[in-house]
């Protein structure tokens, strides 16, 4: 099957927001895969943190890093499949994302 002139072009858009993605989240980034790797980050963000044991800490954090680094792959690939059905679907993952950190954000910070 032959690439159309379009669907080239939809894919440079797709990995040319992917990339701008990846640049605003290049700080978030690489601050939650700091967190993970140092456990005694817990100690320093006080509050409930202290309470909560290492491997919840570290999982959450994890998570969380997992979540970010996915993000400018969700939005390349959106842009590049740009039909109505796929926008849903990377709008119902990134609100699914959003869900995630919020309600592990306030199992933990809050």
């Amino acid at each position: 099957m032959r690439v159309t002139e379009e669907q080239d072009r939809r894919g440079w858009w797709g990995a040319f927001a992917g990339l701008i993605t990846a640049v605003l989240i290049a700080f978030p980034l690489s601050t939650t895969l700091a967190i993970a790797t140092h456990p005694i980050d817990q100690r320093l963000l006080g509050g409930p943190l202290e309470n909560a044991s290492h491997g919840w800490f570290a999982t959450f954090w994890w998570l969380l890093t997992l979540l970010i680094a996915a993000l400018p792959f969700l939005v390349g690939f959106g842009i590049a499949r740009s039909s109505a059905r796929g926008l849903r679907i990377v709008a119902s993952i990134v609100a699914v994302i959003v869900i995630v950190i919020v309600v592990l954000g306030q199992l933990y910070v809050f």
